[in-house]
């Protein structure tokens, strides 16, 4: 009796499968390794497109994408559910293609964050990108009765859901604690100080209020103490010339009365721990408080302990006696400080401007282990 013949898997056709297996794996990788910053990217795509019902449901519309994204990539490399995952591959892609046009076209949102911040990609090359996918997976998708197959079906069904399940455990880790990969400008051993800002150059303009000509000049070298010329010319604009600035970051950081005590902070020669907290009506309690359990055990000379907040000031005055917060309050920007670290509320350990260390609120150090990360970091 003549066995049947197995059609092998044509050579082009495995290597597209292949190519969008690493793909979407890499994709997921990159947005599965910050839960919580893709959660922000899904709100602000809810925002662009009306959506802000859907608002609470943000971090699990992450963690779906993601882990759908995952199974996808993975489904592809080992064969698995071919004709299930040939047209899920295919229509996400024609989703996501679609997406991104009006992005690009309208600039809906500034980063899609398709591979997290594992790599940035314009609007417009995220779309090409995403034209080139499309047809990789038409080509898998006309192709599936080519791909070779020979695990049984209850086999490959499990084998999936044990990958799910081990990659919603790999994302509610990352989300629980800090990334396991921080692709982010405050990572740790990043030197954040500023430098160059003594170069910055403003020029302002001026027009004519009889013959509405236009003069720009570097200031303060233009004849502001010419009575009569000022009362020819009125100030029109102003603009900054930055081109010697190399700018590490853009945290702003003010005291209550508005002054800028950025430079004092994050570039403090000693050691600095920064508590940051972009909502305190959203922060964990239990996490604040371990905080100030931290501060009031510290010698005062040891370190400076210092809250960055977006809330308002009668807000953290609400909270000061509920969270014992007897140390330094300051303000900076909620999207910055999401964006320092992951966490609600968070701690960042600086030296001389230099990220030592960074904490969720789940993991908050005590003074012994504080003081282990000071003994590490003077011994290097």
């Amino acid at each position: 009796m003549n066995k049947l013949k197995v059609e092998k898997e044509p050579l082009f056709i495995r290597i597209v499968r292949i190519l969008l297996g690493l793909v979407f794996i890499f994709s997921s990788f990159g947005k599965g390794v910050d839960p919580l910053g893709t959660a922000y990217r899904v709100e602000d795509y809810l925002i662009a497109y009306g959506m802000e019902w859907i608002y609470p449901l943000a971090f699990t519309l992450a963690v779906l994408l993601i882990t759908v994204e995952f199974l996808i990539g993975v489904a592809l490399l080992l064969k698995l559910q071919k004709k299930v995952v040939a047209w899920g591959v295919l229509l996400i892609m024609l989703f996501f293609t679609v997406v991104t046009y009006f992005d690009a076209r309208y600039n809906l949102v500034p980063d899609c964050g398709c591979f997290g911040d594992a790599l940035k990609l314009s609007n417009w090359v995220t779309f090409y990108k995403n034209i080139v996918l499309v047809v990789l997976a038409f080509i898998v998708f006309f192709g599936q009765k080519k791909i070779t197959v020979k695990m049984p079906g209850w086999l490959q069904t499990v084998l999936l859901f044990l990958l799910a399940g081990g990659f919603v455990w790999f994302i509610f880790y990352n989300y629980n604690h800090l990334p396991m990969l921080d692709f982010r400008d405050w990572k740790v051993g990043n030197n954040m100080k500023n430098s160059g800002e003594e170069n910055i150059k403003t020029y302002v303009t001026y027009r004519n209020k009889e013959t509405g000509e236009l003069k720009e000049y570097l200031s303060p070298e233009y004849p502001w103490n010419d009575s009569v010329w000022m009362k020819n010319w009125e100030f029109v604009d102003q603009r900054f010339d930055e081109s010697g600035v190399v700018r590490k970051h853009t945290l702003f950081i003010e005291d209550e009365e508005g002054n800028d005590v950025t430079q004092s902070i994050i570039e403090n020669p000693d050691y600095q721990l920064m508590l940051t907290t972009y909502d305190l009506d959203k922060a964990n309690g239990g996490g604040m408080i371990k905080a100030s359990e931290l501060y009031h055990s510290l010698d005062s000379d040891d370190i400076s302990f210092v809250l960055l907040s977006s809330s308002a000031k009668e807000l953290v005055d609400k909270y000061k006696k509920v969270y014992s917060i007897d140390y330094e309050v300051y303000y900076a920007d909620d999207i910055e400080l999401k964006a320092m670290i992951r966490s609600n509320p968070g701690l960042v350990l600086l030296h001389d401007g230099t990220v030592l260390k960074k904490w969720h609120y789940n993991d908050f150090p005590d003074k012994i282990e504080l003081k282990r990360v000071l003994t590490d970091a003077l011994s290097e």
